[in-house]
């Protein structure tokens, strides 16, 4: 896994931290830049600390099980930080344009996170959507949808650019009928990622709980808060059992 350069991360979390707890409004051109608290340079220096430790530590059991459970090519992981102030706490999966698996982190989401198994728990939750195949299962469920609604609307004699307005459409239901699956999914495989790195699952899936629950729709992206605890609760209840295990069968002594 390729990391960041982090120690360009501190000021950009001191202003995350100090854009969320003072008052915007305008300054005096001639007022002196206010000093910094003590404890805002802290919890940056700890976030920082954090972020290198969770994710070196994280890096062995993902690309292990990234490896064994699946016939990905790429399992070199790249974390990058979107390092835009006004991103709101967010993290995401993607692939470069050579194929390489990228898990993003926002400064927000860094600065949110209270504790090491909250920020593993992420970070393996995302990489479990990659492990997965899910990017590639979205773009199947999107081209298939388009596809259909296409041809449906073709068929009623509709001209070129309604055809494509209801393949536009089609796509994105399409990618969105099987997406609360695809979450659970990696809500089960991220916990065993988490587990197996050492990480307390159940501690880490605490940050649910602080989320807006989702609305309960047809065409949702995400489940419900109280589902997804639950997936976890019931995949760590196996791992205690050892009925499962992740690839690496191997949990660090210290660990939740």
């Amino acid at each position: 896994m390729v990391l960041p350069s982090f120690a360009r991360l501190i000021p950009l979390l001191l202003l995350a931290v100090l854009s969320g707890c003072v008052a915007s409004g305008p300054i005096p051109q001639t007022a002196p830049e206010p000093p910094i608290p003590a404890q805002v340079q802290a919890k940056a220096e700890r976030a920082v600390d954090q972020l290198v430790t969770v994710a070196r530590r994280m890096e062995p059991v993902i690309e292990a099980e990234c490896r064994a459970r699946s016939d990905l090519r790429n399992c070199d992981y790249r974390l990058v930080i979107d390092d835009r102030l006004d991103s709101p706490a967010n993290a995401f999966q993607t692939e470069d344009r050579r194929g390489r698996p990228v898990i993003g982190v926002t400064l927000a989401m860094i600065a949110e996170v209270r504790n090491p198994d909250e920020l593993a728990f992420v970070l393996g939750h995302e990489a479990a959507h990659h492990i997965a195949g899910h990017i590639s299962a979205r773009q199947r469920d999107a081209n298939k949808g388009a596809q259909l609604l296409g041809m449906m609307v073709q068929s009623q004699g509709a001209d070129a650019r309604t055809v494509a307005n209801a393949r536009k459409a089609g796509a994105e239901m399409g990618s969105r009928l099987f997406a609360k699956d695809y979450e659970l999914e990696a809500d089960r495989l991220g916990t065993i990622i988490t587990w197996d790195a050492g990480y307390d699952p159940l501690r880490g899936a605490a940050f649910f709980r602080r989320l807006p629950d989702p609305e309960e729709t047809v065409l949702g992206t995400h489940p419900a808060n109280a589902l997804r605890l639950d997936i976890v609760k019931k995949t760590v209840k196996e791992l205690r059992a050892g009925t499962i295990h992740g690839v690496t069968g191997l949990r660090p002594q210290g660990g939740g």
